[in-house]
């Protein structure tokens, strides 16, 4: 396990003091206080945009975002929402303009600090868990087959269940659907449940022991969540995932789903 984000993980979550993580761990006061101070940016955003250039209409988005952003959850503006109040200020840009920025001011505002504060606290009972895991599913778009990778997570607790689909199953859409995960669910787990998936674990040693990817840690330290990775072929500790992706597999892929784009 990645120490930096135990230490971070121990203090910042389960409140635990810096002399006894350093009593723990045996390392020094000073060095856990350099390692509360350490943050690696998960690397989860897709491809970058040029910065959408919105002119005076820039400040008036601006505002609406911090505003929107002391508002609970469901009365905040969607971002076609505040499209259309630009349009009717004057706008004439593109949507796709207005959406980047939003999602990137969202973005930006997590990783403050007095938002990470607000952020890292858990929606769920001390303890919760979240499982994941990753399902191939074939379907249809624009007339033609096209095998697709669908993530699944599922709170044990709560059973909330988030779902999303991606062309492939790489290091930057594990990261990117992580990100959209925890929006949805307006906060984060206590752990993970993985499992020994190679955008993951890195090495697999006996019993629980694992060495993880260290991108994957950079998402887990800034998150502050653990991840926990399964015993090979003991798929009955994610069983409610494992439920719920054949579940879903069902529902929605039995018979074959089409659409007219994969953003459908």
């Amino acid at each position: 396990m990645d120490i930096i984000a135990e230490v971070r993980r121990r203090h910042l979550v389960s409140g635990e003091s810096i002399s006894s993580i350093a009593r723990s761990l045996k390392i020094s006061r000073p060095t856990v206080r350099k390692h509360l101070k350490t943050e690696s940016e998960p690397v989860y955003q897709r491809d970058s945009h040029p910065e959408p250039k919105l002119g005076s209409f820039k400040p008036i988005l601006i505002n609406w975002l911090e505003v929107d952003d002391q508002l609970p959850k469901n009365q905040r503006r969607t971002a076609q929402r505040l499209y259309e109040c630009l349009v009717d200020e004057g706008y004439t840009g593109a949507y796709d303009s207005i959406q980047r920025y939003v999602k990137q001011w969202k973005i930006d505002n997590r990783t403050s600090p007095s938002s990470k504060q607000a952020f890292v606290p858990l929606a769920f009972p001390p303890g919760d868990v979240c499982q994941f895991d990753w399902r191939q599913e074939t379907v249809e778009i624009d007339g033609r087959e096209l095998k697709i990778k669908v993530a699944h997570f599922r709170l044990a607790y709560s059973r909330k269940m988030f779902v999303a689909a991606y062309p492939r199953e790489t290091q930057k859409m594990v990261m990117d659907v992580h990100n959209q995960a925890f929006v949805f669910f307006g906060g984060v787990p206590l752990q993970m449940v993985y499992d020994n998936l190679k955008t993951v674990v890195d090495t697999v040693f006996v019993g629980k022991e694992r060495t993880f990817n260290p991108r994957f840690m950079a998402l887990a330290n800034h998150y502050l969540f653990e991840p926990v990775a399964c015993t090979p072929a003991a798929g009955w500790e994610k069983g409610q995932v494992e439920n719920q992706v054949g579940n879903v597999s069902e529902w929605l892929c039995t018979p074959r789903a089409k659409f007219n784009t994969f953003d459908d």
